[in-house]
């Protein structure tokens, strides 16, 4: 069961495969334009950024610059300056951690006893 915040572009997905094959991150800059035409109307009023991560990991490179931008002002409020870099690092970390839950496939059973107890829970 995928997390219920996690709807990034599926790279994998079969409406997306032939374009992901062509391009690295087309899929990522089809969801961010997809996203920056949605909320089209907030452009008046407020500052937004799309932010587009395939479920491979690609990222769309306006994500980038806003991540780089809160890491800079993080660094420049703390004055320390890996704070970009562990930004990124957490950031990712999670981001594989709630993707796994798109590739989980339950491990078929072991033996006849086992089968019997995987097919009931």
């Amino acid at each position: 069961m995928a997390p219920p915040f996690f709807h990034g572009p599926d790279t994998f997905a079969e409406a997306h495969v032939a374009n992901s094959v062509r391009q690295a991150g087309a899929v990522a800059s089809l969801a961010a334009n997809n996203k920056a035409t949605k909320y089209d109307q907030l452009t008046g009023t407020h500052v937004f950024n799309p932010v587009a991560i395939e479920t491979a990991g690609t990222w769309h490179y306006q994500a980038i610059e806003l991540v780089e931008e809160i890491g800079k002002r993080t660094t420049n409020i703390t004055g320390y300056p890996k704070k970009t870099a562990y930004l990124f690092q957490q950031l990712s970390v999670s981001l594989q951690r709630e993707t796994r839950f798109l590739f989980e496939v339950p491990s078929p059973p072991a033996s006849p006893l086992q089968s019997v107890m995987f097919f009931s829970t």
